[in-house]
């Protein structure tokens, strides 16, 4: 190997490893910064309680349950939806051009920014369909945002299922369906629980949409009344009381939780991969 080689090698090595370095330092300083200055603020007060503007208490408990009723309310919604369409492009279409033309679409809805999808949200589902400022209207415009993700996560698993487990399954006599329902989906179900994970992950961080159809409001309301009522998510809290109010300790507070929940989601889909893998495996 020439000298001009090895320093080329020693060059990228180097590179490599700065890289590798600041990546790592951005990420542990922006956890650990959050953190410090949020995980102090958080108190069983701040966790249990509803604001109170007369008495000047500052409470999350209406942010937390409106998280909870859009994340399930878009999810029941959005995987019924996104693998029934992956199933489909994947097993059933026998055009490849049009299978063609919808991944590209769905690929180019998933690098839309949210904000266009707050305003289509505002326009289609608060004003067009009468839904209002409300929870279900920010659920229905995250189910347009996540609908391309779950797909494609789903789409990509069906296609690791082995040929020939579907062949061997048509040889026994089983129909089309019995097939998918007992042989493939099976074997690609981490696929799944790993597109509705990184739904929820982006669920929970989603803010802009939901200013334009969610709403606001901390009030505390029970499911039903919450889903036809505006409400704020815990997103959407952070950003009112940094830029409304400036209670930025409360607005660190609610980032180191949304930062726990997000370190908790990371660490499911990781562990739900490594799962099922051993279960395949076996």
């Amino acid at each position: 190997m020439s000298v001009k080689r090895k320093i080329y090698i020693w060059m990228m090595r180097v590179l490599m490893w700065l890289s590798i370095a600041i990546t790592c330092s951005l990420t542990l300083f922006l956890i650990g910064y959050v953190f410090v200055k949020g995980i102090p603020g958080i108190s069983f007060e701040l966790l249990s309680t509803k604001p109170s503007y007369l008495s000047g208490r500052i409470g999350i408990l209406p942010d937390i349950l409106n998280t909870i009723y859009i994340i399930f309310a878009a999810l029941i919604v959005v995987l019924p939806l996104g693998v029934g369409a992956a199933i489909y492009l994947t097993e059933y279409a026998k055009n490849k051009r049009i299978v063609g033309m919808i991944e590209y679409a769905a690929e180019t809805l998933s690098g839309i920014p949210s904000i266009i999808y707050g305003l289509v949200g505002m326009l289609f589902f608060c004003q067009f369909c009468g839904m209002q400022t409300s929870l279900i209207a920010g659920a229905m415009t995250l189910v347009i945002m996540n609908l391309p993700t779950v797909m494609r996560t789903t789409q990509e698993s069906l296609k690791t299922v082995p040929q020939s487990y579907r062949e061997g399954a048509f040889g026994l006599g089983a129909g089309k369906w019995r097939v998918i329902r007992t042989v493939v989906l099976p074997g690609c179900i981490d696929g799944v629980i790993t597109g509705c994970i990184l739904s929820i992950g982006r669920i929970l961080g989603e803010s802009a949409a939901l200013l334009f159809t969610a709403g606001f409001a901390h009030a505390l309301n029970g499911v039903f009344e919450g889903m036809a009522s505006s409400g704020a998510t815990l997103t959407v809290a952070l950003y009112f009381y940094a830029k409304e109010q400036g209670e930025f300790g409360v607005a660190f507070a609610i980032a180191a939780i949304l930062m726990i929940l997000t370190i908790l989601i990371n660490l499911a889909a990781a562990w739900v991969g490594k799962y099922f893998q051993k279960r395949r495996s076996l």
